[in-house]
């Protein structure tokens, strides 16, 4: 029996930190697996925000889908840089993630109910999943010694807001709002406190991989959001030529984004660790602005179709669905994902002077043809600044 319990704790130790400089890193077939299953719930959170939108609730509809999109994010991006510097890929490792995997499920089966102000089954989702996590970081304490203090605080931090998750649920409604603030960003502390005095070894081409493949998998959701969409309103009798507009416009929308996020590679400026704060928080922005995008069009179709009364969804209020998530988009990739390449006046206008123009769309009758124009018009402009032999200037020196 002792030979036993010997034997289960040297597996349990097993974690041994990965080497930062390692050649030819990629993403691990249970990484994809994590990342399918996390995009499952996303999906009922931007469906959620669309069935707001058209029933004339987008207030709601939108505090509802941020708190439902951060839950999703937060728990997809804590696992992922763990994963990055303490993946091992054994049978312990593996049932962890899958327990993951099973919260984001839970999590997306409460999404209606959070909609309707009841967060029961959202936070426990949410908690398995953290908790899970715990466990990890729990192992890589035990495996690592040098690195226990920065795994210990993980451990603790995490534990300790998730019984303040729990106990929000019995807090007057009141509170809502200004009790989720503050957890968010207490959620949010949680890393920098955790490493303020020791990193882990995450892998920088690896998180930017990592990163480039969920955006992947969030456009293509949003792709699926407007083909449903299409195919609903198809069954019931609506103008084929006037969806031909949409889909094309709402393709065109999709593919500029993918274009315009993988301009430039992450992972040379995340070898300077003080970045990678600031890029990975504002990829929240990133993706909550594709998936909010897909939402955007599956409304413009439905508003086309005459699904939605004007009373309730004007044109420019549709238009609006795909133009603020579109300008959050265009914004947030700039600041986040391109300046710090320094690309050159050209590429910055192109991003800001759309972002601005994209904004305005809503005032005009074909607000979602001409985004689909700005995009594309901002896509050329920083690609011809790369043909006409404009050099980017390099990632900006450390502060």
């Amino acid at each position: 029996m002792i030979g036993l319990f010997a034997r289960f704790a040297q597996r349990f130790t097993a974690m041994p930190a990965r080497d930062p400089d390692e050649g030819y890193r990629t993403a691990t077939v249970l990484e994809l697996f994590f990342d399918l299953v996390f995009v499952v719930a996303l999906a009922q959170g931007a469906d959620g925000l669309h069935h707001a939108i058209v029933e004339g609730h987008p207030g709601t509809g939108t505090l509802g889908y941020v708190a439902v999109f951060f839950a999703i994010w937060w728990a997809w991006v804590n696992w992922t840089w763990f994963a990055s510097a303490f993946d091992c890929d054994d049978a312990l490792y593996r049932i962890a993630t899958f327990a993951q995997m099973f919260g984001a499920l839970w999590l997306a089966a409460g999404v209606p109910e959070a909609y309707e102000g009841h967060f029961a089954i959202v936070v426990t989702g949410y908690v398995i999943m953290r908790l899970a996590l715990v466990s990890q970081w729990l192992r890589a304490a035990a495996a690592n010694p040098g690195m226990r203090p920065a795994a210990l605080r993980f451990a603790i931090g995490i534990t300790a807001v998730q019984v303040c998750w729990v106990a929000r649920l019995a807090l007057p409604q009141a509170w809502a709002v200004p009790t989720f603030a503050l957890l968010w960003m207490v959620e949010m502390a949680i890393p920098w406190w955790a490493e303020h005095h020791q990193a882990t070894p995450w892998h920088p081409e690896h998180i930017a991989e990592r990163y480039v493949l969920f955006t992947m998998i969030v456009l293509g959701e949003s792709v699926l959001a407007a083909t449903l969409a299409i195919k609903s309103a198809v069954a019931e009798h609506a103008s084929t030529s006037t969806l031909v507009g949409v889909a094309i416009s709402g393709f065109a929308i999709v593919c500029s984004m993918w274009w315009l996020y993988n301009s430039r590679p992450a992972g040379p400026f995340l070898r300077d660790r003080s970045r990678a704060f600031p890029w990975g928080y504002g990829h929240y922005a990133i993706f909550g602005a594709i998936a909010a995008v897909g939402t955007g069009i599956s409304v413009m179709i439905d508003h086309r179709a005459g699904k939605a009364s004007e009373a309730v969804l004007s044109t420019a209020s549709a238009g609006a669905t795909v133009a603020i998530p579109t300008a959050i988009f265009l914004f947030s990739v700039w600041c986040v994902h391109i300046k710090p390449h320094r690309p050159g006046r050209i590429s910055d206008g192109a991003y800001l002077l759309g972002t601005a123009l994209v904004l305005l769309t809503p005032l005009t009758p074909a607000p979602l043809e001409l985004t689909a124009a700005t995009l594309v018009a901002v896509t050329l402009a920083t690609e011809h600044s790369k043909a006409a032999g404009v050099r980017p200037e390099g990632p900006a020196s450390p502060a």
